[in-house]
């Protein structure tokens, strides 16, 4: 069944964003594997990816649901996702997990505020709400196994931090309008 609102901005802007986030997180997962596919925490990224899949093909159907396009960057979230998971575990995988802490807190409160934004406007969006507020929960299930795994001790944390969510939060804005 196909839903188009008068006005679905908002809920257009959040599927658009919320579809790019999730291929760049697949891709950031598949880029640790490829470099620490044989690495004993490569069961817990494998997990990660797995549920972000899920999140992936959740946003497909509702893209097509609300009839919303997705992002016209899909290809650089696809490489840039890619690199960043290749990268920060090419420096090992507290390094990957510290990559894994920074998105995961950025997404993680980019669905409590978008759930949050639903629900306070009486939008009619309950399912889509729940939805959000279960994936955020999933993020921070991410974001607590990454630290479990010794992310925070990662050489450099701080800044990895700040730089990969303020790359993140600029990710958003882009994914929002383009």
């Amino acid at each position: 069944m196909k839903r188009k609102y008068e006005d679905q901005d908002d809920v257009s802007r959040y599927l658009r964003v919320d579809h790019a986030g999730e291929l760049g997180a697949r891709r950031i997962y598949e880029g640790q594997l490829a470099v620490l596919g044989n690495h004993p925490v490569a069961a817990e990224i494998r997990h990660m990816r797995d549920q972000e899949q899920e999140h992936l093909d959740t946003f497909e159907e509702l893209l097509n649901e609300y009839q919303v396009r997705p992002t016209l960057l899909s290809p650089f979230w696809n490489g840039a996702g890619f690199m960043l998971g290749a990268v920060t575990a090419a420096m090992g995988p507290k390094a990957a997990m510290a990559c894994t802490i920074a998105v995961e807190e950025v997404i993680g409160t980019h669905y409590d505020k978008q759930a949050k934004a639903l629900t306070e406007t009486q939008s009619g969006e309950d399912a889509l709400a729940e939805t959000l507020e279960r994936f955020r929960d999933e993020e921070l299930e991410h974001r607590d196994i990454a630290k479990d795994h010794d992310g925070e001790e990662a050489i450099g944390y701080p800044v990895m931090r700040r730089v990969i969510q303020a790359g993140c939060r600029v990710a958003i804005k882009l994914a929002e309008r383009v």
